[in-house]
């Protein structure tokens, strides 16, 4: 039991659950301006040029009371809602491809391979990382380092 209560505690706290909570209040808090917007503004004023007031809108059959009016008022919302959403992903990817593109031209850098362990370096370096081999083609600069490190 306590094994499980620490596997809890850990998947609760970690980043991505925190993030996702944070999420679904937001998105909460979200639909009640969206909800607002439908109610309030767009479903009036769609009532002045179709001459319909949507939240009103039903059919009787018997003592049940059938409201489509609010059921075209919620398709309408998840519309609005889906709309948003997707302008923001839109909006996210787009950030995250600006800032791919600085990273790439980053990942570009010329690379090379270490003649003794074989592991791929960038051209810049004087010395290799993994196996600390002083690289030949800038001999005087890693000399110059090597003096430094003494």
């Amino acid at each position: 039991m306590k094994n499980l209560l620490k596997e809890f505690k850990e998947f609760a706290l970690r980043g991505n659950v925190m993030e996702l909570a944070v999420a679904v209040i937001m998105g909460a808090a979200f639909q009640g301006i969206i909800s607002s917007l439908t109610g309030d503004i767009i479903s009036p004023v769609l009532g002045l040029f179709g001459g319909v007031d949507f939240s009103n809108l039903a059919i009787n059959i018997g003592d049940a009371s059938i409201r489509y009016g609010a059921f075209v008022t919620a398709v309408i919302n998840f519309i609005i809602m889906a709309f948003v959403i997707f302008l923001m992903v839109k909006g996210m990817n787009k950030l995250a491809g600006l800032r791919k593109t600085k990273d790439s031209e980053v990942d570009e850098e010329k690379t090379k391979t270490c003649p003794y362990c074989y592991t791929e370096i960038p051209e810049k370096a004087v010395r290799c990382p993994n196996c600390t081999t002083v690289l030949v083609k800038r001999k005087k600069q890693a000399a110059a380092e090597i003096q430094k490190e003494d």
